[in-house]
């Protein structure tokens, strides 16, 4: 086995396990890191959400309050308002969807399902708690939620949902005298949640580790050409021109020019030595030819 082929295995040896604890390693961290990114964007989603709601509540629900009372407008419910804010959104980020689950809502369509009631009573348990990340099995694999909680914290909430005498008559004809009722100021009567299946933020890190395994791959193999480039210059063609003059020598053979020695490093002081070697056995050869 020739010293080019020790080399390069010893190489491709270290290489590989090097790449084998990187990988790991690397992977790990952008799992992690794709799922901060993921999050990250579920809170802004969950912020522009909210914000709609306050803005529907505060500035055009009173506008409207009037008309109410004679002819329901859905669009001057903030619920509904960032229910459909969110529905254009998703045509952008259609991996993500977005739910006000409540407990008692005046529309069916909020009310909270099973899981969503989970995280609804995760935050009754701890009333300080303002933000909640948690997975759940799906259909299609794990979802990834981030939750806000819906404090009532407005008076003007409780115009219509107080008691069905004191909200709009055309809403309790649309919902019926049941639905929505009976929420008090600091009640926390739902949950603002955003979901994404598990694998968009697997994808991106899937994505990004191929890139990055892709790139350290053709560093390697860049790093074995200029290395093998290196080896084959600087020490295997010496060694093989000393080996062929030692052959020349061995034979008898002492008509050959010595090296050339440039430089300092560990080639240059054996061809230096070979040199010494040869004219130390050519005059050897002398002394004894002599009468």
């Amino acid at each position: 086995m020739g010293l080019r082929t020790k080399f390069n295995l010893v190489m491709l040896a270290a290489f590989a396990a090097g790449l084998a604890v990187a990988s790991a390693l690397a992977y790990r961290l952008m799992q992690e890191n794709a799922r901060r990114e993921v999050l990250q964007e579920a809170s802004i989603m969950l912020a522009a959400a909210n914000s709609v709601t306050d803005y529907t509540d505060t500035e055009v629900s009173p506008l409207l309050f009037d008309r109410l009372s004679v002819h329901f407008l859905p669009q001057a419910i903030p619920f509904a308002a960032a229910r459909a804010s969110f529905q254009r959104l998703q045509k952008t980020v259609p991996e993500y969807t977005f739910k006000n689950a409540v407990t008692n809502p005046t529309n069916p369509d909020d009310r909270a399902t099973q899981w969503e009631q989970d995280i609804i009573d995760a935050f009754r348990r701890a009333p300080t708690l303002t933000e909640l990340v948690s997975e759940r099995a799906g259909p299609a694999g794990p979802i990834l939620s981030q939750s806000r909680p819906i404090r009532i914290t407005d008076k003007s909430c409780l115009q219509c949902h107080s008691t069905p005498a004191a909200a709009p008559a055309s809403m309790v004809e649309l919902y019926g005298p049941n639905n929505g009722f009976g929420w008090k100021l600091g009640d926390l009567v739902g949950a603002e949640i955003v979901s994404v299946p598990e694998r968009v933020p697997l994808e991106q890190a899937r994505h990004t580790f191929m890139l990055v395994l892709s790139g350290l791959l053709i560093v390697f193999a860049i790093m074995m050409v200029l290395l093998n480039l290196l080896l084959h210059y600087i020490i295997i063609r010496p060694v093989r021109r000393i080996s062929e003059m030692a052959t020349e020598v061995s034979t008898g053979n002492l008509d050959i020019p010595e090296f050339v020695v440039k430089g300092k490093d560990e080639i240059a002081s054996l061809m230096e030595s070979f040199n010494r070697m040869r004219r130390s056995i050519a005059n050897a050869l002398k002394m004894l030819g002599e009468p």
